[in-house]
């Protein structure tokens, strides 16, 4: 048992581990967005942002570890039909960072997109490209067939819209929009028509959150004045997937917490940000109660995957799950 346990303690850092990156930075950007609409000091999206850009630089260093000396285990991983989806968080992460550093650095924030989006491009073409050749069992899709094309995609149109290159804005958003639609048709067919997603799986239904409301910041981001109808629209059905989500929470639970819940992270964090955003633009109604509210829940969500990953890791099982999960998997 002894030898088990130690085994599990040198797994190398899963690429879903990137989902706490991923989370922690748009935790902070919802922050940014806070300040700019409600009276918050800007010394809290400031610390927020340094300890998120802290916890991405220690899960890179992480990552290229474990293909320097694990290389085996990367390369198993990056052909795993589940697992591999996740890699695809480490360019969006690597964007999200961009998009945080850029009032302070222009060129970190270009070089850093610029490494996101070549890094995305290439893991996207690659692992979507896997889906034309056929032969994917349909107890292996998942959301996590969003993570390779559409959040990438999302992402880099919101940062390179705040880097001032809207119309490259405008095609990776298409890019992200046209994905997300397709995939999404296939994994609710997969879920309404086949076996139930095994406990260890059920987590990454967190990510069904993310499209509609990462994508709705990224038109924000491409376009101006009032928000649009279309606008509306994104940021309603955002608000439906998290309903659906609540429902669904009894279901997915699982009884010990595991860094997986962090799925949930990019799309809670994204909600308010999208929903203060409108209210920027100016606009008014249910969305001027929505977005505190989405706010104030977002923080206790990521708030809780803070405290429960904490725990996890004081008690020594924080590589052992999720290596067994991976497996899983």
């Amino acid at each position: 048992m002894n030898t088990d346990l130690s085994a599990h303690h040198q797994a190398p850092m899963p690429a879903a581990f990137f989902g706490i990156a991923v989370g922690s930075l748009a935790l902070a950007g919802a922050w940014r967005a806070a300040a700019n609409v409600w009276a918050i000091p800007q010394s809290v999206p400031a610390l927020l942002t340094v300890a998120a850009l802290a916890v991405w630089i220690l899960l890179m260093a992480a990552y290229a570890h474990k293909w320097l000396t694990r290389r085996d285990d990367a390369i198993a991983e990056m052909r795993h039909p589940v697992q591999s989806s996740f890699a695809a968080l480490a360019p969006v992460s690597t964007m999200l960072a961009a998009q945080a550093v850029q009032h302070y650095s222009r060129g970190l924030a270009v070089a850093l997109f610029l490494a996101g989006v070549a890094s995305q491009l290439a893991l996207g073409a690659y692992l979507h490209g896997r889906f034309w050749q056929g032969g994917r069992k349909p107890e292996l899709t998942t959301p996590a067939v969003y993570l390779p094309t559409v959040a990438p995609s999302f992402v880099a149109g919101t940062a390179a819209a705040g880097l001032g290159w809207t119309q490259a804005g405008a095609l990776f958003f298409g890019a992200g929009v046209f994905s997300w639609l397709a995939i999404e048709s296939m994994v609710l067919h997969r879920a309404a028509t086949h076996d139930p997603l095994p406990e260890a799986l059920r987590p990454t239904l967190g990510i069904q959150l993310a499209p509609p409301v990462v994508g709705g910041v990224s038109y924000l981001a491409i376009t101006h004045g009032a928000p649009d109808l279309f606008a509306y629209m994104l940021l309603g059905y955002g608000l439906y997937q998290a309903l659906m989500l609540a429902r669904l929470v009894p279901w997915i639970r699982q009884r010990d917490f595991t860094p997986s819940y962090w799925a949930f992270s990019f799309g809670a964090a994204a909600l308010p940000t999208m929903a203060i955003r409108m209210l920027e633009r100016g606009a008014q109604g249910p969305v001027e109660w929505i977005a505190p509210m989405a706010f104030v829940a977002a923080n206790i969500v990521i708030g809780m995957l803070v405290v429960g990953t904490v725990r996890a890791a004081m008690k020594g099982r924080l590589m052992p799950v999720i290596g067994i999960v991976g497996k899983g998997a």
